[in-house]
């Protein structure tokens, strides 16, 4: 057996690996690849996996940087089965449509400022793909058993990470002998609200772990609704802005609750709360959808509220006009806005009519990748550059990273030590974190694995 990485290795986007027996070809992941918009489009431009080939794809849950290019697979050529839990089929399809508007949307903009001499601009794929993409999908609850072919089984676990997110079990037969391969997806942390802590499962073969917080330890939930009261109550008093900048699909959500938390409980200051991202409205209503498979402390909550993803001050704006009038709206008040990353969507716009106001608060609440808009302003860059033009970085950052969803170091020794009560780790790959991080993760592996753990880079094969 053997496995090519073909994205999330050696950096945190574009996950992408590839496995493959005398008999089939599988991709786990086919994530979009985010940061310098030149380099981005050439890596999600190819497919070094030989899209019309594959036997299938394994999807681990519907972050954009794991299921983001799964149209443009289908638009290369491939037309086998994807593979996933109901709800990240659920919002895949959301996910999925709005990112294939955005590319049409970039490749209008792009032809417009380069001009009518230049050679069109295409969009990475467009909405066909992703309706083509979505029929190709065969969901899979979770603790079930599905066979892709005699040789090869699969079953999905929870990784407490986003709704619907899984962790993969695979049983792969190769010259009569089994193999036990687990991939993580991405893991979730034990104790975050609305999602189930991420579930351990027995020990492997081979091990695909990402290790996006592999080198950190993230603050407890409490001191994020302290340090939530404390800016908050800060721009009520000075009449000012809070922009946060947040994905749509999980942390909007997690936000939400807690805001929502804070008003049952009085600790909420007195100020409007703007959700500016219909892409987060119609996934909060997929949230709603499969309340079912959410924690306990969500189904005790739905007892006495009935929509904890609401509450008096709060607003999901709906149009584009809302969002414009947003901007020239005298504070105080929150919005909340994608992308997480602040590399595109309205909350750039709001950044730019904010920024330089040294009375208005930036809070970043998620991982900000090398190159990003987020990791400029993480940074405390004097200049950022937004919609081309240098502008001042005057306004307060706070950065509050207890909201991950990723698991950090203790989950994830928490999460190896059920591996190491079964049986342990023959051989360990180290994907989807910085540097710094995939090390320290692979030196939590080392008492796990009987082989030293491999962190891959880009395009390495290993036979296993």
């Amino acid at each position: 057996m053997k496995i090519t990485f073909l994205g999330a290795a050696g950096e945190v986007t574009g996950s992408q690996h590839l496995i493959e027996t005398e008999t089939l070809r599988v991709l786990l992941d086919c994530g979009f690849f985010q940061g310098h918009r030149a380099e981005a489009r050439r890596k999600n431009e190819q497919f070094l996996c030989r899209p019309k080939e594959l036997s299938g794809v394994i999807l681990s849950h519907a972050h954009a940087d794991h299921c983001g290019n799964l149209p443009g697979l289908y638009k290369a050529g491939f037309r086998g089965p994807v593979f996933c839990t109901p709800a990240t089929q659920d919002i895949a399809h959301v996910m999925l449509l709005d990112s294939s508007h955005i590319q049409q949307e970039d490749a209008k903009y792009l032809q417009q400022r380069l001009g009518p001499d230049h050679p069109p601009i295409e969009p990475l794929y467009d909405d066909d793909d992703v309706a083509g993409i979505i029929d190709c999908i065969e969901t899979i609850p979770y603790g079930e058993w599905h066979e892709l072919s005699k040789d090869f089984r699969l079953r999905f676990s929870d990784a407490g990470h986003i709704l619907g997110s899984a962790i993969t079990e695979m049983e792969i037969r190769e010259k009569g002998e089994w193999k036990r391969v687990v991939f993580t997806g991405d893991l979730g942390r034990r104790g975050l609200p609305l999602l189930n802590d991420p579930q351990r499962v027995a020990g492997c073969d081979v091990l695909i772990t990402e290790s996006t917080y592999g080198n950190r330890i993230h603050p407890p939930t409490d001191d994020i609704k302290q340090n939530l009261k404390r800016i908050l109550t800060a721009a009520a008093n000075r009449r000012s802005k809070v922009v946060i900048p947040a994905f749509s699909l999980g942390r909007t959500q997690t936000l939400v609750y807690f805001l929502n938390e804070m008003f049952n409980a009085g600790e909420l200051p007195s100020i409007p709360v703007f959700v500016d991202s219909p892409l987060s409205r119609e996934i909060t209503g997929v949230y709603k959808r499969h309340s079912d498979i959410m924690d306990v402390e969500f189904q005790r909550v739905l007892q006495t509220d009935r929509d904890p993803f609401a509450f008096p001050g709060l607003k999901y704006v709906a149009t584009q006009q809302e969002s414009v009038n947003l901007n020239h709206r005298k504070g105080p008040f929150v919005v909340i806005a994608a992308s997480g990353m602040c590399e595109a969507g309205r909350v750039v716009h709001h950044l730019r009519h904010s920024i330089e106001d040294p009375n208005n608060t930036i809070v970043l609440i998620g991982f900000q990748a090398e190159n990003t808009l987020g990791r400029k302003l993480h940074d405390k860059w004097r200049t950022v550059r937004i919609f081309d033009r240098l502008v001042e970085l005057n306004a307060e950052v706070e950065s509050l990273q207890g909201l991950s969803a990723h698991a950090d170091a203790e989950d994830f020794k928490w999460w190896f030590e059920g591996l190491a009560a079964d049986r342990g780790v023959g051989r360990a790959f180290v994907v989807h974190g910085e540097p710094d991080s995939a090390q320290a993760l692979a030196h939590l592996l080392e008492h796990v694995c009987d082989e030293p753990v491999t962190v891959p880079q880009f395009g390495q094969s290993f036979e296993v």
